[in-house]
């Protein structure tokens, strides 16, 4: 008899095998027959959770997004760090993918899966943008920030990273990338009415071998 489980746990179940044969076969190969037989499950269980393959790689973007979510609220309920360490740590997080993660960007990165790549780039600026915009009124109540509008700067710049800096859209030449990378760190500096060189961090955190 097979063991019932937790919806979490069956939900999580689908999310996990789905994952593993979008990166290995190919998001568009893979089909939902595929998912069936990773997990042993039957048609109707699955749709009880998914009406789609497309609604499975949203819920697995998801996934990877809340967890960057989590992880950022976490640093910034850190009463012992500054307002520039916080951001230190959370683009670190957010700069350090597994392999699975990277797998499922790549996939994203196809042609065919455009619309769900740039819905994935919204909810992420959706959500870490308050987030980040807390970390910046820190920055002006401790002087080192100098900004009316933190909401707003923070968006603006997460747009701007989430799409120049994003390989997988422009596929700049290394030379070209570091470009870029300094000069988003000096027009943070501007933008958040920062010291000049403060955010030099930024780039050591893309370039680490340079550092």
């Amino acid at each position: 008899m097979r063991l019932m489980k937790n919806p979490e746990e069956r939900r999580n179940e689908i999310l996990d095998a789905a994952e593993i044969l979008f990166v290995t076969k190919g998001y568009n190969k893979a089909t939902i027959m595929d998912i069936l037989q990773a997990c042993e499950i039957a048609k109707g269980t699955f749709y009880y959770y998914f009406q789609s393959k497309e609604e499975v790689m949203h819920a697995i973007v998801m996934r990877f997004i809340m967890n960057g979510e989590a992880a950022a609220r976490r640093v910034v309920a850190d009463p012992g760090l500054s307002a520039h360490e916080k951001i230190f740590r959370i683009i670190m997080t957010q700069n350090q993918p597994d392999d699975r993660k990277l797998g499922v960007i790549e996939q994203l990165h196809s042609v065919q899966n455009v619309e769900m790549h740039q819905k994935s780039l919204v909810e992420t600026v959706i959500r870490l943008s308050p987030i980040l915009a807390k970390v910046v009124e820190q920055g002006i109540q401790e002087g080192v920030f100098h900004t009316p509008a933190p909401q707003e700067s923070i968006e603006f710049l997460l747009v701007s990273s989430q799409f120049l800096l994003d390989q997988g859209i422009f596929q700049w030449e290394e030379e070209e990338f570091q470009k870029k990378v300094r000069a988003f760190s000096h027009i943070m500096e501007r933008v958040l009415g920062a010291e000049q060189g403060s955010f030099a961090y930024v780039t050591e955190l893309y370039f680490p071998h340079q550092a």
